[in-house]
């Protein structure tokens, strides 16, 4: 089985969020992805195969849990069918996913935009014991489908976060999103990182998923539809981000790093 590693959103080896993207002949066994996830040890595994013209079936597993929703492994997966030429350069890919239906498209020479249901937060209250597990005040809470986000008041306090991982995941669901806007003289427009100790990552590098919440939170709040947004985990990463109703479109690039083979012997891959 064909098996790439790609580093997406970043225009360069070993930045970015590293996915590993396997290219499947037919559905595999869920048991056998969740351990080849685990093999491989990244955020995110994506499982690919075809099922019609530029239609794919597509899966994702983190090394302990499948997931429903995932933007980076989704664009490793588009720049690893459209650089092996398994997928025409101008025609739109199309993902049969446990989210539904998602798409995406190249551009020029290495943009990918993914298109994905948005996941407005609603307000909360602060969850007792979030204040302490960050180490920091929150100024705003809410909740989206999966995810808890928090802003803090300047984006020097998410960069310097040092948060209690452990103590996290009792508040996360899948993800704990720390945000704040960018400075004024900044090219970005917000700041964040994700914490998702509960799906078996301690702080996930750039998350296409956790933009989905991003950016109608930050378009709301700044009255533009088109942002761009960075992580700021030590590998960091951009996205580019626009609200369209109940859509967002993610934009970013997307490097090959490793490509191999995974025995299948004695296993039901195939």
């Amino acid at each position: 089985m064909r098996t790439f590693i790609v580093d997406a959103f970043t225009d360069r080896p070993f930045a970015g969020n590293p996915a590993a993207v396997c290219l499947l002949e037919k559905p595999a066994d869920v048991a056998w992805m969740q351990q080849v996830a685990a093999e491989l040890n990244l955020s995110e595994t994506a499982f690919v195969h075809r099922v019609g013209q530029n239609s794919y079936g597509l899966r994702w597993f983190t090394p302990t849990v499948e997931v429903d929703l995932c933007g980076h492994a989704t664009l490793a997966t588009a720049h690893v069918l459209h650089t092996t030429r398994a997928a025409a350069h101008d025609s739109p890919l199309r993902f049969e996913t446990l989210s539904g239906v998602l798409t995406a498209r190249r551009h020029g020479l290495g943009d990918i935009t993914l298109d994905f249901p948005a996941d407005p937060p609603t307000a909360e209250p602060v969850p007792l014991g979030l204040a302490k597990a960050l180490g920091t005040d929150p100024v705003w809470t809410g909740r989206a489908r999966h995810d808890l986000l928090v802003e803090l008041a300047e984006a020097t306090a998410v960069r310097d976060l040092a948060p209690d991982i452990v103590a996290l995941a009792a508040f996360s669901g899948r993800a704990v999103i720390v945000t704040a806007a960018a400075p004024a003289d900044a090219d970005h427009d917000f700041v964040s990182r994700v914490f998702a100790p509960a799906a078996g990552i301690p702080e996930d590098p750039v998350t296409g998923a956790a933009h989905c919440v991003l950016a109608p939170f930050w378009s709301e709040r700044l009255g533009r539809t088109e942002l761009t947004g960075l992580q700021l985990s030590p590998r960091g990463g951009r996205v580019g981000v626009e609200l369209r109703g109940d859509r967002v479109t993610l934009l970013g690039q997307a490097v090959t790093v490793f490509n191999g083979e995974l025995s299948t012997r004695g296993s039901t891959a195939s």
